[in-house]
Order: C-alpha cells, then sequence, then structure tokens
C-alpha cells in the first residue's frame, strides 16, 4: 500500500465547517516522495481544514526533526522543524496554480492529498545552509567579525572629495564647467 494514501482526505462529503486532522510522518513518508533532500525524519502535523462555498482553508502546524547532512562536515543530524502555514485550495472550472498559497481545484475534486504541503513547508522551513550545531556558534562568531562597521571622521571624507575631484578626466571637467554656467 502507497504510504501517502494516509494523507488523503475526502472532502465530497464534508459539511460547510472546521475539521482537525493529525498526521505523523516517519521515514517511510520521506521516503515515498522520491527527492533527495530529506531522507529521514519524524514529523507531527496538525491541520485545521476549513471549508466554505467557494474554497477550503489548510491551516497545518509542523512540529518534529528530520535528518540533514551538514554540508561542512558530512555528519549527520537532526534539524528541528516548528513551521505554521497556510493554503488556500478555491473551487474553480480547473486545475492550477495560482501562487504559493493559492491553488485552484476543480469542483467536481473528491480527495485531497495534503503529503506534497507538508513535504514542501518542511522543506521551506529547513535553513538553505545545512551547518551541524557545533559548527553554528563558530558560524555566528565569523559573522560577527565581517559585520564590523569602521567608522570615519569628516575630515577624511573632505580629503576623499578632494582626491576624487582631482581624479577627473579633463573632459568631464570641461563639460562641468559648461553646465556650472
Amino acid at each position: 500500500m502507497n504510504p501517502l494514501r494516509a494523507y488523503d482526505i475526502h472532502i465530497v462529503g464534508l459539511d460547510n465547517k472546521r475539521y482537525e486532522y493529525d498526521f505523523t510522518s516517519d521515514t517511510s513518508f520521506f521516503v515515498a516522495m522520491d527527492q533527495e533532500l530529506i531522507k529521514a525524519g519524524n514529523v507531527e502535523t496538525h491541520l485545521i481544514l476549513e471549508k466554505s462555498e467557494t474554497m477550503i482553508r489548510l491551516d497545518f502546524h509542523i512540529v518534529g526533526m528530520v535528518e540533514q547532512t551538514c554540508d561542512r562536515s558530512l555528519d549527520e543530524y537532526d534539524e528541528p522543524v516548528d513551521t505554521e502555514q497556510t493554503m488556500l485550495l478555491k473551487f474553480g472550472d480547473h486545475n492550477e496554480e495560482l501562487s504559493d498559497e493559492i491553488e485552484l481545484i476543480e469542483r467536481s475534486t473528491t480527495t485531497i492529498n495534503v503529503a506534497r504541503y507538508i513535504f514542501e513547508f518542511i522543506s521551506l522551513s529547513l535553513p538553505m545552509k545545512r551547518l551541524h550545531p557545533r559548527f553554528r556558534d563558530e558560524d555566528d562568531d565569523d559573522d560577527d567579525q565581517n559585520g564590523k562597521v569602521i567608522y570615519r571622521s569628516g575630515d577624511e571624507e573632505a580629503n576623499n572629495d578632494a582626491d576624487d575631484q582631482s581624479a577627473i578626466d579633463p573632459r568631464w571637467a570641461a563639460l562641468r564647467k559648461l553646465s556650472d554656467n
């Protein structure tokens, strides 16, 4: 049986009100997604589905840990995941993704599968730079040293302006005289 079938929600018989669902995603979920970004993990998803005449609002709260490989040391580590995201599914006459948060679905749709949304939200919550926690303090220290601002007095700026004017091409100086008249 396909492990992603557990993420199907039958919407055809739902009344226009609020429903709550809980999903547990483990390593089999990430393997079934057929991707290379996340190989293993254990994540709990609490989904609030609000159905109305014109749309379905999906509010996801995803908490857990996913296994990542450090870009620097290639060591595996657990990256915490804690994200809240919203997805709107509007009823229409065809299927179309309008934006990252809004999709059109056909009115005749009987079932929606939320596995893709859960995986996308987990992926988006992960840092782009995958660093083992033992390297993060070092990386923060490097950022602090590179981020220092050097302040100069006003006299140095006046000297720089004089140097800039002396370095102006004489052709531009002639044109500047014309514009000053």
